[in-house]
């Protein structure tokens, strides 16, 4: 479980391609006393599990996760290669802050930037969802983009809209896409179980 609030910025430094697998290794500035093998980490917003850990020079982490064939698939964790950034976040802890929204790390399909704009202090961008999941964004409501919380401003059609905060843009990726990116959407928890609750009754 997660919520959405970048913890770090991660950059890969090792993407090894085997049939239906890709195994990356991120650096990060994450302390590695705390990060354990099996731990979950949310990996622009896919949530992997870490399978090796080691200590960087001068502080920091390296650690290493497997994408299977069907992450590969619907998230764009594929597209990776060594030297990009990634965005990152542990797993929620009891205790912690619930400071975006509940997110579980599983990707609900690729959505593709159709136009990146300033927006007074911050950024507007705009993205095309998947039709498949599109009715499960609306209007103030929550959405993981690239793993990053952000509020819905507006929706129309298949394409929604969401403003960016300075900060946020500063401590993501978010502010390296450009049109015609592709970003790992995930919906509101509440809005898929909604729609899954109104598709229920109407088969009955």
């Amino acid at each position: 479980m997660f919520t959405g609030i970048v913890t770090a910025l991660g950059e890969v430094r090792g993407a090894e391609r085997a049939p239906g697998l890709l195994r990356l290794t991120i650096e990060s500035a994450y302390d590695p006393a705390g990060v354990e093998i099996g731990a979950s980490i949310a990996h622009d917003g896919c949530c992997l599990t870490v399978v090796e850990t080691a200590s960087r020079p001068g502080g920091g982490m390296r650690h290493v996760v497997e994408v299977a064939a069907e992450s590969l698939a619907l998230t764009t964790l594929g597209a990776l290669a060594v030297g990009d950034k990634v965005n990152l976040e542990r797993s929620l802890r009891i205790g912690d802050e619930l400071g975006g929204h509940m997110v579980l790390g599983h990707v609900d399909g690729v959505g593709e930037v159709v136009s990146l704009m300033r927006d007074g202090e911050g950024w507007r961008l705009n993205i095309r969802a998947p039709h498949d999941i599109a009715h499960l964004i609306a209007a103030k409501g929550s959405i993981a983009v690239a793993g990053v919380s952000l509020t819905v401003n507006e929706v129309n059609a298949e394409v929604f809209g969401v403003l960016i905060i300075p900060h946020t843009w500063s401590v993501t990726t978010l502010s390296r896409l450009g049109v015609g990116d592709k970003v790992n959407l995930e919906a509101d928890m509440m809005a898929r179980y909604a729609a899954r609750l109104i598709e229920a009754r109407r088969n009955h």
